[in-house]
C-alpha cells in the first residue's frame, strides 16, 4: 500500500495510471480522487493536463477517453525491454518452413524483428511488420489486402478477412489491447477483431503475446476466450485467477 501511495505522489506516474483508469470508462472526479487518494483539486489538474496532450477529453464532472484515434507511430511503447524479450521468446518457437501469422501491435512487431533471417512465411496486416521484414530476402512475406487503416497502419475489411479464411498457418502471434482474469482476450477497435478472429481461425498454435501490463487493461470488445488460446507468452507470472484459468484451458504460459 505505501508503494502505491508513493506513485501517486509522483504527478507523471499518477497521471499514467489515472489515463489507464480513464480508458476503461467514464471517471467523475470524485471517485479519481478517492482512488488515487489526492483532493478533487489535484485530480482536476491531471485531468486538464491530460486533455491538454491530447490523451482524453474532459466532461461535466470527469473524463472520457478521446474518441480519436492514436497512429501508430504517436504510440509511445512503454515497457520496450519487456516486450522486446516476449518477441525473442515467441519467435524462438517458429521452426524453418512453418508459416506464421503476425497480427498488429508493438510487441508482435518485436517478434517480427526477431525473425530476420528465418526461412520461413509470415502472413500480416501489420504495414508496420511489412516495413521491417520486406527486405529480408529469407522470409516469404504474404499481405491479405484489404482497406488500409492510415492511422494504424494495418489491413482491415472484408478482403482481408476473405483471405485469411483461405489460409492455414502453423502460428499466430495474437496481439491485445487487454486480457481479463478468464483469459479472455479484448480489443479496443471495432474494426481488428473480426480480423483477429479470422486469423485465429487460420491457425494451428495461438499464441498470445502480452506484456503484464495488458493483464490489468480491458478493450471495447471481446476477441476470444481461453478456449481458442495454445499459449501465451509474457514477461511476469500471471496472477492467481489468470494461472487457474490457462490450467484449465491448457494454455501453456511462457514467461520471458
Amino acid at each position: 500500500m505505501r508503494e502505491t501511495r508513493q506513485r501517486h505522489t509522483i504527478p507523471a506516474l499518477r497521471r499514467q495510471e489515472m489515463l489507464r483508469v480513464v480508458r476503461s470508462s467514464p471517471m467523475h472526479v470524485a471517485d479519481l480522487a478517492r482512488s488515487f487518494g489526492v483532493s478533487e483539486m489535484t485530480v482536476r489538474r491531471d485531468l486538464d493536463a491530460l486533455a491538454r496532450d491530447g490523451h482524453i477529453e474532459r466532461v461535466r464532472g470527469g473524463a472520457v477517453q478521446t474518441s480519436r484515434e492514436q497512429s501508430f507511430d504517436e504510440i509511445v511503447v512503454v515497457r520496450l525491454d519487456a516486450k522486446d524479450r516476449i518477441g525473442k521468446a515467441a519467435a524462438a518457437l517458429v521452426e524453418d518452413g512453418q508459416t506464421v501469422i503476425l497480427d498488429i501491435g508493438t510487441t508482435t512487431l518485436q517478434a517480427a524483428r526477431h525473425l530476420h533471417g528465418r526461412r520461413i512465411t509470415v502472413v500480416t496486416t501489420s504495414m508496420a511488420v511489412y516495413d521491417e521484414l520486406s527486405t529480408d530476402a529469407e522470409i516469404e512475406l504474404i499481405l491479405p489486402g484489404g482497406v488500409l487503416r492510415r492511422n494504424y497502419r494495418s489491413l482491415v475489411g472484408v478482403l482481408a478477412e476473405s483471405t485469411l479464411s483461405q489460409l492455414r498457418a502453423d502460428l499466430l502471434f495474437l496481439g491485445t489491447s487487454g486480457v481479463d482474469a478468464a483469459l479472455g482476450t479484448w480489443d479496443s477497435t471495432m474494426v481488428e477483431v473480426p480480423i483477429k478472429r479470422a486469423m485465429i481461425d487460420a491457425a494451428a498454435d495461438v499464441v498470445l503475446l502480452a506484456d503484464a501490463e495488458k493483464f490489468e487493461m480491458t478493450g471495447l470488445v471481446h476477441v476470444c476466450d481461453s478456449r481458442d488460446l495454445d499459449r501465451i507468452v509474457t514477461d511476469r507470472p500471471l496472477g492467481e485467477a489468470a494461472a487457474k484459468a490457462a490450467d484449465e484451458a491448457g494454455v501453456s504460459v511462457i514467461v520471458a
